[in-house]
């Protein structure tokens, strides 16, 4: 753990000090929101509300980032990537406790559908930011750290906000469950606004390092050109799968476990952030293995192939003790190549496009969200999760074939496209 501590120390200080602060914004979300993130489901379930209704609840996020991710990803590009995730974070907040104040179906609907649209504007902001202010010596370290940092706060914040529902109880004399996983939700999200600050401090670069040549002007991309592009349809089909597997089950793994095991708050508590714990290290351990495994699609495809073993131990094991094995295995692997993904599909493309190019895959990866959390609350309820587990399983083996057969590594590289531009006349660049 101490050559671990030292090595993460070693990586932050390639940083620059826009980065620093990012990364320092992302470890109070993950610390501060991790309560939202615990109990969310199971105070929907508490609250009386069916599963179906929980379904289209955890859906319609997905459903509004599909319709606007990518308008949402444009106005990034056009307000900057600081005021932007600003923005963005501050109204998903205040959509948040539209959710946890409301009674009505309809306005904890509305909050969500809020949720998902400037939620959006928030995330498709960060990895652009980050190709922004890296350079090709310092681009997988940020990537994966950024990956990182959430799920390391969230080992804090999982293990501290199991104790919540408990410590609000007799605090303030509440008098049910739903009341106190109530108070734990608001207390969280308040809480998390902190997360502005760090933000606030950012002196965001006026150029990328990459494009940083006197009399750079980015040019404006053609949206629909970047999305028809076989390149771009390469990076998303596989978003869009493994996105369909993953918002069948993974929201649901505190309810899984709270039905199958019989686990309490404070023991799920201790388990997500056992997962958070390592889902952290894994990801600021994944650049190392880049070198090693023969590159960035190798290490992605090894991992996240591996991960299938576990997730299927995870919802056919018998026991608890090997379910839990399963479940930190499968998380740590998924997971800490997901950043080099990211950072591999931006490389692929212009600075130009990356917006556009991060919107795209993003709503590739909500196509699944859309209807996957819909058809897990009605599966659940007639079938339980063993037929979620199986689907699952099937979805991201699918998904991870095809990252292969895409991008397997080959001899010869091809040359990366020049940024697709909208047809405007080049006087007002002409030199």
């Amino acid at each position: 753990m101490k050559n671990f501590l030292h090595s993460t120390f070693n990586q932050f200080r390639l940083l620059n000090r826009p980065a620093r602060l990012f990364l320092l914004a992302l470890f109070l979300d993950g610390l501060l929101f991790a309560g939202w993130n615990l109990f969310f489901n199971l105070y929907m379930i508490d609250a009386g509300y069916s599963r179906d209704f929980l379904g289209l609840v955890n859906a319609a996020p997905s459903l509004s980032a599909l319709l606007l991710g990518v308008p949402m990803g444009l106005l990034s590009d056009r307000m900057g990537r600081k005021r932007a995730m600003i923005a963005g974070f501050a109204m998903a907040n205040f959509a948040i406790i539209t959710m946890i104040l409301g009674r009505s179906e309809g306005v904890i609907l509305a909050g969500a559908l809020l949720l998902g649209v400037t939620s959006q504007l928030y995330v498709l902001s960060q990895a652009p930011f980050m190709m922004k202010t890296s350079d090709d010596k310092s681009r997988d370290v940020l990537f994966s750290l950024s990956y990182g940092m959430f799920p390391l706060a969230s080992t804090a914040g999982n293990f501290l906000a199991g104790y919540l529902p408990g410590l609000f109880t007799r605090w303030f004399h509440l008098a049910t469950s739903i009341t106190a996983y109530q108070t734990v939700l608001f207390f969280s999200v308040m809480t998390s606004f902190l997360v502005l600050v760090p933000i606030a401090f950012i002196h965001e670069p006026k150029k990328a390092l990459i494009e940083d040549k006197p009399g750079f002007i980015q040019p404006k991309t053609s949206v629909w050109k970047v999305l028809v592009r076989p390149l771009t349809m390469k990076l998303a089909i596989p978003n869009l799968i493994i996105g369909l597997g993953a918002a069948t089950l993974v929201p649901y793994f505190n309810v899984f476990y709270a039905e199958r095991f019989k686990m309490g708050d404070a023991s799920l508590g201790i388990l997500f952030s056992l997962g958070s714990l390592l889902t952290g290290i894994g990801c600021v351990i994944g650049p190392r293995l880049v070198g090693n495994l023969g590159g960035k699609v190798r290490t992605v495809v090894l991992g996240q192939g591996a991960s299938l073993v576990f997730l299927l131990m995870i919802g056919f094991s018998p026991w608890a003790w090997l379910s839990i094995i399963g479940f930190l295995a499968r998380g740590a692997l998924m997971n800490m190549v997901a950043p080099l993904f990211d950072a591999f599909a931006l490389e692929q493309s212009h600075e130009a496009e990356h917006g556009a190019v991060n919107s795209i895959r993003n709503l590739a990866w909500n196509v699944g969200w859309v209807v996957g959390p819909y058809i897990s609350g009605v599966v659940q309820q007639r079938s339980g999760f063993s037929p979620l587990f199986v689907s699952t399983a099937i979805l991201y083996g699918l998904g991870i074939s095809l990252t292969w057969i895409f991008f397997r590594p080959r001899t010869i590289q091809e040359p990366l496209p020049a940024p697709v531009l909208d047809e405007v006349s080049n006087e007002g660049n002409a030199r």
